[in-house]
């Protein structure tokens, strides 16, 4: 069975770190985009960071950006996404999500949930100021 599945969220105060893991099990991760999104409450998902399968290429939306990063390890199976400098607008659950490259045209797809179509099961991350 095709799964993700994510750990590592928690609740932290502002300015704290997180690392959140991404677990492939039945798939080949190296042939996988994968795609960090989040929902914080009373929103829609948004995409967070991005990463393609075929040269490691990345994607983070602009609040992120010098604060997150997105990395695969795809002999481990794993995605990590390490959050620094946390800030209250960051509390989401944070959702890992793929799309196999072969269902792709490009080099990589948009970081859009909709684009994607293997979900996880989400993290909650919770940030205190």
């Amino acid at each position: 069975q095709l799964q993700l599945v994510e750990s590592g969220g928690g609740s932290v105060q502002t300015g704290e770190s997180l690392r959140l893991s991404c677990t492939a099990s039945g798939l080949i991760l190296g042939v996988w985009h994968i795609g960090w999104f989040r929902r914080a409450p009373g929103k829609e998902r948004e995409g967070v960071a991005c990463i393609a399968s075929s040269d490691g290429s990345t994607y983070y939306t602009d609040s992120v950006k010098g604060r997150f990063t997105i990395s695969r390890d795809n002999a481990k199976n794993t995605v990590t996404l390490q959050m620094n400098n946390l800030k209250p607008e960051d509390t989401a659950v944070y959702y890992c999500a793929g799309i196999g490259s072969w269902a792709v045209t490009t080099v990589r797809p948009m970081c859009v949930p909709h684009e994607y179509d293997l979900w996880g099961q989400g993290t909650q991350v919770t940030v205190s100021s």
